[in-house]
């Protein structure tokens, strides 16, 4: 355990690194009007917290800068994962200007968020994972014109009309649908692309003859459209981060946003509430070097959505946890009039 005297000099490095992004040295530290202690006795307690993991140093300059370590334990120790923020009232100000429909609620609340925090913010609709997909049809209209027809459990229906070029036979696409609607009756919506790159792919194979032109066209056709409804908010926020100057971690970073599936799947394994994960406690690559907070938020009894921030490890963790909080029990109780309302 850390003595208070390293607690509050943790404190204050963390702090002022948090908002400087610049190291800081022992001298700095004991000139802040909360530290009542001496450049020598400073010094000592922070070489004792870099052995013990807590700072690191930086090959450019003699000060330290928090290690994951120092992060973690500040989170743990010295947040509060209870703070809120009292009158932000996002939900709101977006219906007050006349936005009614739950996507515009949440787009516009994705990018309010990212706003006030300048980090890239992203929420995840509650429907995602509950929508399964219940039938696909294609019903012909003419030799060379039909319709696609996707229907889902909650009882979306998507539908949308193209022309069959002559070299694809159309009882191959039917067979071919007829696979589908078997194969998958019941998968999420999340997770049908998935499904038809791996174990489908083979499948097809051994039905249809000429059977790659068919599938490609059937996979235009029905799976267009990204099912994953993620909503952005300051995307290129992190560009303004001094740790993003490296032009392979922006590039990186970007190809994982673009990968919406498995950043809602990184999205969906909370537990009820905030959570926390800092640099190499994220699982995917492209943000070992960033902190994802996310909390979670209710739609009704049994759905949940997800609201998260993405930035640099040297976040601004009180805040950013008070903002979620209290965003996350706004959306609850917006999003549950709002299904009632609309049952």
């Amino acid at each position: 355990m850390l003595t208070e005297r390293q607690l509050l000099i943790l404190q204050v490095i963390i702090d002022d690194f948090i908002e400087t992004a610049q190291p800081i040295g022992s001298r700095s530290i004991a000139k802040k009007n909360s530290i009542m202690y001496s450049p020598a006795t400073v010094r000592n307690e922070m070489a004792d917290l870099e052995d013990m993991g807590f700072l690191e140093k930086t090959h450019s300059s003699s000060g330290r800068i928090p290690s994951e370590k120092g992060y973690r334990y500040y989170v743990d120790h010295l947040v509060s994962l209870k703070e809120t923020m009292s009158n932000i009232k996002i939900v709101e100000n977006v219906m007050r200007e006349g936005l009614f429909e739950f996507e515009q609620i949440v787009q516009s609340s994705a990018e309010i968020l990212s706003e006030i925090t300048n980090y890239t913010a992203i929420i995840l609709g509650p429907e995602v994972f509950e929508t399964k997909l219940k039938q696909l049809q294609i019903v012909s209209l003419s030799p060379h014109t039909a319709v696609a027809i996707l229907v889902t459990n909650t009882g979306h229906v998507e539908h949308r009309s193209f022309s069959v070029p002559e070299e694809i036979n159309s009882s191959d696409l039917e067979k071919m649908v007829n696979i589908l609607n078997d194969r998958l009756y019941g998968v999420p919506i999340f997770k049908l692309h998935e499904k038809l790159n791996t174990e489908l792919i083979n499948l097809m194979g051994s039905y249809v003859t000429d059977f790659e032109t068919s599938f490609n066209y059937l996979k235009a056709v029905f799976f267009t459209d990204n099912p994953i409804k993620l909503y952005f908010g300051g995307k290129t926020n992190i560009l303004m981060q001094p740790e993003f100057n490296d032009i392979e971690k922006v590039r990186s970073f970007y190809s994982m946003i673009e990968k919406e599936d498995e950043l809602a799947n990184i999205l969906k394994s909370d537990k009820d509430g905030i959570k926390v994960r800092i640099g190499h406690e994220n699982e995917a690559d492209a943000i070992k070097e960033c902190s994802l907070i996310s909390a979670t938020y209710d739609l009704n009894e049994d759905q949940v959505g997800t609201i998260a921030l993405l930035g640099p490890t040297r976040m601004e963790y009180r805040k950013v946890i008070a903002l979620l909080n209290s965003l996350s029990s706004e959306m609850s109780d917006v999003m549950y009039k709002w299904h009632h309302h609309h049952e």
